[in-house]
């Protein structure tokens, strides 16, 4: 082998090293982050799961509430993957987004939007957590603070530490 110092070019080098990306939400599979992020949530002691929560459905096309005891802290990691997906998301597009076919017996089968209140109510307690913050047309989007959680959440599901 005759091996001379400039076999490798330096354009190759840089190219090698600016492989290595940010593991965004966007790069991980959805049933992975929100799993993993509905532990963190259910962790944080300051997200707090409302009295009413083992009480109510999550829309009035669902014949029963929830069987999973977590259930509402997984349905807080898949609002704020949607609302990071889609920056300015407000309650009514996640309302159609969580709703569900409403079965009205022998009549067919008609869309029937999610539960506004819960919803609303996730919403909330993330902005307080700061989160998600509102926008200026309405809607939410993800903070500063609350994207670099996230893909933090996202870079330990991708190494699979979570």
């Amino acid at each position: 082998w005759d091996v001379s110092p400039f076999t490798i070019h330096p354009i190759d080098i840089m190219a090698e090293e600016n492989t290595a990306k940010s593991i965004t939400v966007r790069d991980v599979k959805a049933d992975a982050f929100i799993a993993a992020y509905a532990e963190v949530l259910k962790n944080n002691d300051k997200f707090v799961v409302p009295k009413w929560a083992d009480l109510v459905k999550t829309g009035v096309h669902k014949e029963l509430a929830p069987y999973d005891p977590d259930w509402y802290f997984v349905r807080a990691a898949a609002i704020v993957r949607k609302v990071y997906l889609r920056q300015g998301t407000g309650v009514g597009a996640l309302k159609k987004r969580f709703g569900g076919n409403y079965r009205r017996g022998a009549a067919p089968e008609r869309h029937q939007d999610a539960a506004g209140g819960l919803i609303r109510t996730i919403l909330i307690t993330l902005d307080d957590l700061k989160i998600t913050e509102k926008t200026e047309k309405g809607g939410r989007r993800i903070s500063r603070i609350g994207q670099q959680a996230l893909d933090l959440v996202a870079g330990q599901v991708a190494r699979g530490e979570v």
